[in-house]
């Protein structure tokens, strides 16, 4: 029951941060890559960097504003799933942001301007571009839950490996090796190697069933 707990939290935290992430990343990867706007090539070498942003870095980041002494340490979030939560989101926002743009630029010039032509609007033009970068977003999305679901320097920095509220796979993973449980840890490894072959797969059977 306790690896179900774990396995949970894990799925909990990183769907929602994912979930939340792309709410916010495939509109600003879309607008980034279809507007002309001082400083552009700035903010994607930006976005491009944060692409490998230091998962300690982040922990620490969060660590600070959600401490008691933090601006944020009202809100109680330090040793919370909400609080790893908010952590993931951070992660995962420049890796869908930088994902979304490359999808979106990787669309042909032609869609956006004959959509124009034929008599649609901004928001409708805009709206089919996306969908011609379908595929290419959804990867996006897939990614960014990768890069949280596999971390653990900023879920155990923010999130405090507690058993059974905040532990998840991979700080689960260090605690049992630290213990000298390699073979609990490395069944642990296999579940979570097992999670993110199935999103693969269900990304994969979700594209073939596409035209």
């Amino acid at each position: 029951m306790e690896l179900l707990g774990i396995i949970w939290v894990s799925l909990r935290v990183s769907l929602a941060a994912t979930t939340l992430a792309a709410l916010a990343s495939v509109p600003l990867g879309f607008w980034i890559a279809v507007r002309e706007f001082p400083g552009k090539r700035v903010v994607v070498v930006i976005l491009n960097t944060l692409f490998s942003l230091p998962t300690v870095v982040v922990g620490l980041l969060v660590y600070g504003l959600l401490s008691h002494s933090g601006p944020l340490g009202s809100l109680k979030l330090l040793y919370t799933p909400a609080g790893m939560t908010l952590g993931q989101w951070i992660l995962a926002t420049p890796v869908i942001t930088a994902l979304t743009y490359a999808a979106t630029k990787g669309v042909d010039e032609r869609v956006r301007p004959t959509a124009l032509t034929l008599g649609a609007d901004g928001w409708q033009a805009g709206l089919m571009v996306l969908r011609e970068a379908r595929y290419g977003l959804l990867a996006a999305v897939v990614a960014g839950f990768g890069r949280v679901i596999s971390e653990v320097g900023a879920a155990i920095m923010i999130g405090g490996n507690i058993r059974g509220y905040t532990r998840t796979i991979t700080t689960a993973i260090a605690l049992e090796t630290s213990k000298g449980e390699f073979q609990i840890g490395l069944i642990l490894g296999v579940i979570l190697l097992a999670v993110a072959l199935s999103v693969n797969l269900f990304v994969h059977a979700f594209l073939r069933a596409r035209p």
